[in-house]
């Protein structure tokens, strides 16, 4: 059986609410709509957009939605505690949820894959040159405390991010060279370099921070005082490894707009924490929390058949998820020698049994992730096309062979979970790369073990490592899996304190600058940041490039494709799995609109209390 290494000590959470931000400035590459020059209520990257200028709400809502209730979850992110309301910065574990206490200037459209409309800022004008931006503020916009948020606020919001902020959020505006306050409502960002196109977007999407708040309340410090924020929740109350309630605040100054009516309609959304999944589970069906969406396969397929569910009073239900499904995986740490050789990163995905898994772990629920961008049109599939062969040919001396020909895919095993074929074909790689099995141990040529180990947050991924674990001792290779607490795993993937770590990233439908974090070289070197794998590739840096500045869907998606095969010849991470839908169960006391939004789960969103079904819960128990 696996070794376990296990550390003893307080659980807390990573940080989160940072990426949340990240995927919803991500997913908006921009172009203005009009024409160039002309001020726009709205922007989007390669198309018209949906809405025009007099629009009364995204069609996605109910716009007559009662507001009201309290909606308790857990969150998607895994986390068991927090000891910071601040999530944007490197340092502390970010509560929950706190992106509701923040505006933007501009703010997502779910149902359009990249469109962004007028929220603080009621219009802005891209430059004929396309090297900067203004945005026109709202007279009538205020922060929390009553006092008006201005183009200095978010001249300062800029400068701060840019300095301070955690380096996946500073990176993202490291071609943004300059925020200027043109008068007391109006703001203009400066640009610099080639690839430009997303920039108006990263900037509309920042979060708009007040400069008077931050002159007692230094940006950098990761405490639990309450942030001042100008968007449509404030922090209520909090027990840290307990729970944080944000309270929906009534005199909100954008609730008339018509990016706002019928969103965000709960009085109350709070954020509940436990130790681990299996006792919230317990927790969501004793009824004391309202929603969870469902990660583990078998509480989904075998846990709920209890009364609650069966007399309708919990609620199974499915979503579908029309999102690139992102990339999850065991990312495999190449900046240590041992994984340097991709051989050898080859060979440990030959080792990882997804059908036998899929079938006594999952039962059956998930598909194997082949691609970076699974689940669209920008995963790569068969021979690349000659637009694509455009993109690689520079680099061919440098790439293997077969990223001109079918791109990689995981092995497919017999299901047994220790299939022989694939073992032998691992044995061989490992051998090819200066690896050999003696007294049934892998050593190097001078006697020296290969060893691995699996660094993890909860014990509730052990099931699943542990078959994975017997197939890589099986090649000789001394395994171990280390159990951390939150905030020690956190701190060691920062650092890049590992062999193997997992992680997914949610890919959006529109990559842009946030693929530098994934998978550029400078952010193999940078602490905190997404590229988890160290990759170091001058290939996927300029690839990474061509994505970012595509003038088109079409150029955007062939550069995607080319990358996507780049990435995966590497071998960086062994892949884990997708679902294109989500798992949710919830007590029957909301209602939602009849369409979810397409490029989102809506929930937070677009829900409300309904105070009807909740008389009749409290009726049946």
């Amino acid at each position: 059986m696996f070794k376990r290494k296990r550390l003893n000590m307080k659980r807390s959470g990573p940080v989160k609410t940072f990426r949340r931000w990240l995927v919803a400035m991500a997913v908006v590459p921009v172009l203005a709509t009009g024409a160039v020059g002309e001020p726009v209520h709205g922007l989007s990257s390669f198309g018209d957009l949906k809405y025009p200028p007099d629009f009364s709400s995204f069609a996605y809502v109910n716009p007559e939605a009662p507001k009201g209730g309290r909606l308790s979850m857990i969150g998607t992110g895994g986390l068991t505690t927090f000891n910071s309301f601040n999530p944007y910065i490197l340092k502390g574990d970010a509560a929950q949820g706190l992106g509701g206490l923040f505006d933007s200037l501009m703010t997502r459209a779910f149902d359009e894959p990249d469109a962004v409309y007028g929220l603080v800022a009621h219009s802005a004008d891209i430059a004929d040159d396309k090297m900067s931006v203004t945005f026109f503020l709202r007279e009538e916009a205020r922060f929390s405390d009553g006092t008006p948020v201005t183009a200095d606020d978010t001249v300062f919001s800029f400068e701060v991010l840019k300095a301070e902020a955690h380096p996946a959020i500073s990176q993202q505006l490291r071609d943004v060279t300059a925020a200027v306050a043109i008068d007391r409502l109006t703001v203009k960002y400066s640009f610099a370099g080639e690839t430009v196109r997303d920039l108006p977007l990263v900037v509309a999407m920042l979060p708009v921070l007040s400069r008077a708040h931050h002159k007692t309340h230094p940006f950098t410090e990761a405490s639990l005082t309450a942030p001042l924020g100008s968007g449509p929740y404030m922090v209520a109350d909090y027990a840290p490894g307990k729970y944080v309630t944000y309270r929906r605040r009534e005199d909100y100054w954008g609730w008339h707009l018509a990016v706002n009516r019928g969103r965000l309609n709960f009085d109350e959304l709070r954020y509940e924490y436990f130790r681990d999944r299996t006792t919230a589970f317990e927790a969501l069906k004793a009824g004391e929390f309202d929603l969870r969406e469902e990660f583990t396969s078998k509480h989904w397929a075998t846990g709920y058949d209890v009364p609650p569910v069966k007399d309708g009073r919990l609620i199974r239900d499915v979503l579908p998820d029309d999102r690139p499904s992102g990339a999850q995986g065991f990312f495999i740490n190449t900046r240590r020698t041992k994984f340097r050789d991709r051989r050898v990163r080859r060979a440990l995905d030959y080792a990882f049994d997804f059908e036998w898994s899929n079938t006594q772990l999952f039962y059956g629920q998930y598909v194997r992730s082949q691609s970076f961008f699974e689940n669209s049109a920008m995963k790569a599939s068969d021979v690349p096309g000659d637009d694509e062969i455009a993109l690689l040919e520079p680099f061919r001396d440098m790439l293997p062979e077969e990223v001109f020909q079918a791109p990689y895919v995981p092995p497919v095993s017999d299901g047994s979970g220790q299939d022989r074929t694939l073992r032998r074909e691992a044995v061989a790689l490992l051998k090819a790369a200066g690896w050999a099995i003696r007294d049934g141990r892998l050593v190097n040529d001078a006697g020296n073990q290969f060893e691995l180990e699996f660094l993890i947050a909860s014990p509730t991924f052990e099931r699943i490592i542990a078959p994975y674990v017997r197939n890589l001792q099986r090649l000789g290779i001394a395994t171990s899996i280390r159990l951390v607490d939150a905030t020690q795993y956190q701190e060691r993937v920062k650092s890049f304190d590992f062999d193997f770590a997992v992680r997914r990233y949610v890919m959006s439908s529109t990559p842009s600058v946030e693929l530098r974090n994934y998978f550029s070289s400078k952010a193999a070197d940078t602490k905190g940041s997404a590229n988890l794998s160290g990759i170091a590739d001058p290939a996927v840096d300029a690839l990474v490039e061509k994505v970012i500045a595509a003038e088109t869907r079409e150029e955007m998606t062939v550069a995607a494709r080319a990358l996507d095969r780049v990435l995966r010849s590497g071998n960086y991470w062994v892949s884990h799995w997708y679902k294109a839908k989500h798992t949710v169960a919830y007590w029957a006391k909301f209602a939602r609109p009849k369409f979810k939004p397409k490029y989102s789960r809506g929930i937070i969103d677009t829900w409300w209390y309904d105070a009807h079904k909740a008389a009749r819960l409290k009726r049946a128990e």
